[in-house]
């Protein structure tokens, strides 16, 4: 079997997605389930539902190739012009597209240890040598990152705000990371939580786009609401999306999805509404882990990193007892951390009132005999 599948791919761990709800109800034979696990945005656009209505009937065509529309109206939107963005069926697709245009098979991927799992998984699926970096308290270490590129270095992902530890890097420590990069090292800042941070200091990466080999990665699928669509983006100067173009597969977006984004971009109301439930709801937890003593890293995303106190795959398959669906951390090596999405009041509730019980069970807190203080 070995002989007739390639090393990339007979030796690598694949992406593990959240738990589907359906999937849980079967095995568990729940009604009712809430998923918390895979940092969608627990709303959907009123606007986007018509939008999609109206498209339904062409979905016996292909869709428009290059996202012409599409393209225009973001473009106008983010004060760009049309050739300095490329649609992708989500972000995931792009880091691929990114991958196969600007490194060879002799160079070098380099981003931070517990990180967004696919630069790793897409790079080595398309046989390029990885290298990570330690974090630091949670946070990637620009600076140490900085220090192990070389020759070989082409490419380097920063997630910013990082999942799954929800940490960022601020504009200072972005601006001395750029100054003096080597010319042929092309950085991608994957900014897929944008909407969410709520910090004066977050770098505004776009002033970067046209004094260096930057991309910027963004999404519809967080605060748009658009997961199930799969649609994302890359903003950089117009030679990079150029050639970038010429590794992207045809009709790659759908109709559906463009029709969508399309409505998305407009429904300003929505996003707000989506933002303001997530910063509100994010306290209301905090509250409770601290109340707990529960040790959690603070978050600038729609999702809390957390110190469960007891081997994460434990409590994971308890929580899904309680129609629960939250994210275990193993494949990340974080034995005894979950990572919770931030939903609706109700959802949130629930997702308290299971983790408290979980945790209890046997009169222990999480953080018995240990200290508790949240990570800053």
């Amino acid at each position: 079997m070995k002989t007739k599948i390639t090393k990339n791919i007979f030796d690598l761990t694949p992406y593990q997605a959240g738990k589907p709800i359906e999937e849980v109800k079967r095995e568990l034979g729940l009604k009712e389930v809430i998923k918390l696990a895979s940092n969608e945005n627990p709303l959907v656009s009123v606007r986007v539902k018509n939008a999609l209505k109206s498209a339904l009937g062409r979905i016996n065509r292909y869709p428009e190739g290059s996202c012409f529309y599409l393209k225009e109206k973001l473009a106008k939107e983010l004060r760009l012009k049309p050739a300095n963005i490329i649609f992708g069926n989500g972000s995931d697709e792009l880091i691929d597209v990114i991958v196969k245009t600007f490194v060879e098979k002799d160079e070098e991927v380099l981003t931070s240890q517990l990180t967004f799992l696919e630069y790793e998984i897409i790079s080595k699926v398309n046989g390029r040598k990885v290298v990570t970096v330690p974090q630091h308290n949670f946070k990637y270490d620009l600076k140490g990152i900085k220090n192990k590129i070389n020759r070989k270095t082409k490419v380097v992902f920063v997630a910013n705000p990082n999942n799954p530890t929800g940490t960022y890097v601020n504009d200072r420590e972005v601006m001395d990371f750029l100054d003096g990069l080597p010319p042929n090292v092309v950085v991608i800042f994957d900014e897929a939580y944008n909407e969410f941070v709520d910090a004066n200091d977050f770098p505004n990466t776009r002033g970067y786009l046209n004094k260096k080999n930057v991309i910027i990665l963004r999404t519809f699928s967080k605060i748009y609401g658009l997961a199930g669509l799969r649609i994302g983006y890359a903003i950089a100067k117009e030679g990079f999306i150029s050639f970038m173009e010429k590794a992207r597969p045809p009709f790659n977006v759908n109709s559906l999805a463009q029709a969508a984004a399309f409505a998305a971009i407009s429904d300003k109301e929505f996003v707000l509404k989506s933002r303001k439930l997530v910063l509100n709801e994010k306290k209301y937890i905090y509250k409770f882990f601290d109340e707990m003593g529960i040790n959690y890293i603070p978050s600038q995303a729609n999702f809390i990193l957390f110190d469960a106190g007891k081997n994460t795959i434990s409590v994971f398959k308890e929580m899904l007892k309680y129609g629960v669906i939250v994210r275990d951390m193993k494949q990340y090596g974080l034995d005894t951390f979950i990572r919770v999405t931030i939903g609706k009041p109700a959802e949130n509730k629930r997702f308290i009132e299971a983790l408290k019980r979980v945790l209890l069970k046997k009169g222990l807190t999480p953080c018995a005999n240990r200290n508790c203080a949240s990570v800053v």
